[in-house]
């Protein structure tokens, strides 16, 4: 797996209140497969992480939503936490930014409350997806098939439900970018 990603540059969209481990072992499986990584957020400077409900660690913002082009990119990960997605669902350029990905095909892997911005972007209406399980009737009245499942995978959007789902949701992105565009979207 080591140079799977190899040329490949994979986007993570993600503002304060970021889940730290759904931002930092997503980003290191895809890294480790020879992808280069850009963190893409709301405002320039650095987001604050956190672990549950505890402060984490900040992550420097390589580009923002405002300059950001989807087209550059091969791949997109939108990472949970509560806070995070909700910062994100907020802002036109995010939401914009998020769904460029899925006109164009381009593969998107989403964890845990990632997927509220999803649903601000219109993009989950026909399609079978997981989360966090708050998020099940957003998702529904949204006109996704919500399932409760380590990992799903639909036509290059891959879904995971918490922390604990991260090594098969690592190993699905890798596999999702890899392959590369989904025409039949």
């Amino acid at each position: 797996m080591a140079a799977t990603l190899q040329g490949k540059r994979i986007a993570f969209l993600a503002a304060d209140g970021v889940e730290e481990v759904e931002y930092t072992k997503p980003r290191e499986a895809v890294e480790n497969a020879g992808a280069q990584v850009e963190l893409v957020s709301i405002e320039s400077g650095s987001i604050q992480a956190f672990n549950h409900l505890d402060h984490g660690k900040q992550y420097p913002v390589d580009v923002t939503t405002k300059e950001a082009d989807a087209g550059a990119y091969d791949g997109l990960v939108l990472p949970g936490g509560v806070a995070n997605p909700d910062f994100l669902r907020a802002d036109p350029d995010a939401v914009r930014f998020v769904k460029s990905f899925f006109d164009a095909g381009k593969p998107v892997g989403v964890i845990c409350h990632g997927p509220w911005t999803l649903v601000e972007a219109d993009v989950v209406r026909g399609r079978t997806i997981t989360s966090w399980p708050s998020l099940r009737t957003d998702l529904t009245n949204a006109g996704a098939n919500w399932v409760d499942q380590e990992v799903v995978t639909d036509n290059g959007l891959v879904s995971s439900r918490k922390p604990d789902d991260l090594p098969a949701f690592c190993a699905k992105i890798v596999e999702e970018f890899a392959e590369g565009r989904h025409t039949a979207r």
